[in-house]
């Protein structure tokens, strides 16, 4: 599969967004679609190369949110493809819930050794990041025999009802669907830049976990909790980052009350952050770490739940699904491991976040609508607001931004209420992620002149 010509020019725009094609295939999809996807920007993609989206119309987008965070490799990367159509000549799919495969062993081999933890661990394969998360809650019930979850304010888990339970970064997640699966207690995430107790780190005497204990102490019978779910960096919130003592004293609370300490690291895992989980940043070695987006690059969905095998004890039949798994995911799975670990896409995702990050926080100092940059590795985020000093967010002016982007080519992913998110491929070259920011630094400075 060659280069594409189309890619060699890099972003451009031919036609303004929507163009006459895509206006005509949006308006097919209203007319039968479902009303309730999230469809922020007008791009109806014809097809992809690498870090670049092509719409129907001819435009050329430079993607830094990876489709959704989805696409460590890229598009059509010429090895998953290549997988996929190997395993494709031999066979399509296979009952896994039921009966045998090799690939879907040798995936699960391979998760074991990369999640942390120096024990026996399990997988249980899903079709999605809701469905891991499903998993991870039903195993932490049947395992611990107890009824209680705790989550965080502002994650995002998943649209199902039990990671939907699980989630408060948004109420229309919630309207109309109550009632939910009960016993899920919410606690306040450390969002330093935010804080809801009014305090400022370091210095602050962490209130946000003493609220914790002290709903223990009122509200939360303690005995009664099964495990802590957290996305290890909050994703749909905001990309929020926790301080670096933060984790170490929840897994202290959790080895005090035998909870379980389970990370989502949807958003997060297989590199995404400059190391292979988010997680190990903090050191903390979780006893469930649920995985989906990047594992397969996009070509199949997959999600999967790694456990300890002690956690990970519940009876046949307890929990299944018919395409969790698929063999055709597991060698799109496979082969993307192989890309991860020969390219070193793990060290090049702390090394160009590191450059990135350097840039974007002279941002702070630059634009008075730049309140906040933050991230780990190529997992960075610019909170706009419409003053400093009261951290107003800058809603429309955020939305503006992302829209001036997009019309010099780029595209960018909303998150929060105010916040830019940064997510490139992992594959991405040093000068084309110069290339998306210095789109991005025009598109702001475009933005500010009209405020």
């Amino acid at each position: 599969m060659p280069k594409p010509a189309w890619v060699k020019g890099g972003p451009r725009i031919v036609k303004p967004i929507p163009g006459p094609r895509a206006k005509r295939l949006v308006a097919r999809d209203e007319r039968v679609m479902s009303p309730s996807y999230t469809r922020a920007e007008p791009i109806t993609a014809s097809e992809g190369w690498g870090c670049y989206v092509r719409d129907v119309d001819g435009n050329v987008i430079l993607d830094l949110s990876s489709g959704m965070f989805v696409l460590n490799y890229g598009y059509s990367h010429p090895r998953l493809v290549r997988a996929v159509e190997r395993q494709l000549t031999k066979l399509t799919h296979f009952a896994g819930t039921d009966l045998y495969y090799e690939a879907q062993v040798e995936l699960a081999e391979q998760l074991v050794k990369l999640v942390p933890g120096k024990f026996s661990k399990r997988v249980y394969f899903g079709n999605s990041g809701a469905e891991a998360v499903e998993a991870a809650f039903k195993c932490a019930r049947w395992h611990t025999r107890r009824p209680r979850m705790i989550a965080y304010t502002g994650a995002f888990h998943g649209r199902t009802f039990g990671a939907m339970s699980l989630s408060s970064v948004n109420v229309l997640h919630h309207r109309y669907f109550y009632p939910l699966v009960p016993g899920v207690s919410f606690m306040p995430f450390p969002y330093c830049y935010r804080c809801l107790f009014g305090q400022s780190y370091p210095g602050c005497d962490f209130l946000c976990f003493e609220f914790i204990k002290e709903r223990l102490r009122h509200e939360v019978p303690p005995e009664e909790v099964a495990a802590i779910i957290t996305e290890p960096i909050m994703g749909s919130a905001g990309y929020i980052i926790p301080p670096p003592e933060y984790y170490k004293m929840v897994k202290e609370l959790c080895e005090e009350y035998d909870w379980l300490f389970i990370a989502d690291e949807i958003q997060t895992g297989l590199g995404r952050t400059g190391k292979m989980f988010a997680m190990e940043h903090w050191g903390v070695v979780p006893d469930i770490v649920c995985v989906a987006k990047a594992l397969a690059g996009g070509i199949a969905p997959i999600g999967a739940t790694i456990a300890s095998a002690k956690v990970m004890d519940w009876e046949p039949g307890a929990h299944a699904s018919t395409f969790g798994g698929n063999i055709i995911a597991c060698a799109a799975a496979l082969e993307g491991l192989k890309i991860l670990r020969e390219q070193k896409l793990v060290k090049r995702a702390a090394e160009l976040g590191d450059l990135a990050l350097k840039r974007l926080k002279e941002w702070e100092d630059k634009f008075r609508l730049v309140g906040e940059v933050r991230g780990r590795g190529l997992m960075l985020a610019i909170e706009l607001v419409k003053d400093k000093g009261t951290k107003e967010r800058a809603v429309k002016e955020r939305d503006m931004v992302v829209r001036a982007a997009l019309n010099r080519g780029l595209l960018v992913f909303r998150g929060g209420r105010s916040v830019i998110r940064i997510a490139p491929p992992l594959i991405i070259s040093q000068r084309e992620l110069e290339l998306g920011l210095n789109i991005l630094e025009e598109a702001l400075r475009e933005v500010e002149r009209k405020c």
